[in-house]
């Protein structure tokens, strides 16, 4: 399967790892995520919050850029998915904003495409194909699947169940780990608080901490590298500021994925993470 692909201004820094993964993870699954040329911000950094114009013609211009390929659209970033799906949910909605972003970007957008997060494209897949694909299962390893805020809203966009999503969980089981029940899988992380305000977003990273500690998990899974930032980097402030001793590494599921799949730990940058993840490795090496 052919897709457009969007990597998002993180692939080469914060997120590099989970481009990585994807590329490689995918490649096994026989998804071919053709990258868009001259690709640009789309937007979900400030735009939103500066201008809605500013931020539909920043992600108009991709997809129209991934329209003139006919392919859909993905984008591993689940901000990055929410901006673009959104922009393309409003210029269908509004033929005057299509019309005045199309003059603004120089490209016509007309919407014949999707927009699909990486997640969704995997778990379209179906549970058979990736199985078949499985040379190493994620035997004894427990896992708590964490969506966060952007994957599972606003409805327009939504990708699964906002209170109870499931195809993460789906995923990581046919990669053989055990997927565990717990109660913050869709809690805000804080994220977009962190840079300004850790009174207020501190809290919110332990809260997840201490349910995925709580419900048993080696780790936490995610599909967001803003969320994986945030629930890797801050826990040693965590533990500084609150007084708690969290050792809980993050994972994005194409990197847990790729080690099912077969490759290599450190092609898929498992030894990059501020949270040492060798024990949880050693559990399915």
């Amino acid at each position: 399967m052919q897709l457009a692909y969007y990597p998002g201004c993180s692939w080469e820094t914060s997120g590099r790892e989970y481009d990585l993964s994807a590329r490689l993870a995918g490649g096994k699954l026989g998804l071919e995520f053709i990258e868009i040329k001259d690709w640009n911000c789309c937007g979900s950094s400030a735009g939103h919050s500066t201008s809605r114009l500013l931020a539909t013609a920043l992600a108009a211009r991709n997809l129209a850029l991934a329209e003139k390929m006919g392919l859909d659209l993905t984008a591993p970033c689940a901000s990055c998915y929410q901006r673009l799906a959104l922009a393309r949910h409003d210029l269908l909605a509004d033929g005057q904003l299509r019309k005045q972003v199309n003059r603004i970007t120089g490209h016509t957008f007309h919407g014949n495409m999707r927009v699909r997060s990486i997640l969704e494209v995997v778990a379209s897949l179906g549970g058979e194909h990736i199985a078949a694909r499985v040379v190493k299962p994620l035997r004894n390893l427990k896992v708590a699947a964490y969506y966060g805020c952007l994957l599972v809203r606003p409805r327009a966009v939504q990708v699964d169940d906002p209170e109870n999503p499931q195809m993460m969980e789906k995923i990581m089981a046919v990669a053989g780990a055990e997927v565990l029940a717990w109660s913050h899988k869709t809690e805000c992380c804080g994220t977009s608080l962190a840079m300004n305000n850790d009174q207020l977003a501190l809290p919110l990273v332990a809260g997840i901490l201490e349910a995925a500690s709580l419900s048993g998990a080696d780790c936490i899974v995610c599909a967001c590298p803003l969320c994986h930032f945030n629930l890797d980097y801050r826990q040693k402030k965590v533990n500084r500021v609150l007084g708690t001793g969290y050792q809980l590494p993050v994972f994005y599921f194409t990197q847990l994925l790729g080690v099912a799949l077969g490759l290599e730990p450190g092609r898929l940058g498992l030894f990059d993470h501020f949270v040492n993840t060798k024990p949880v490795l050693q559990l399915v090496s």
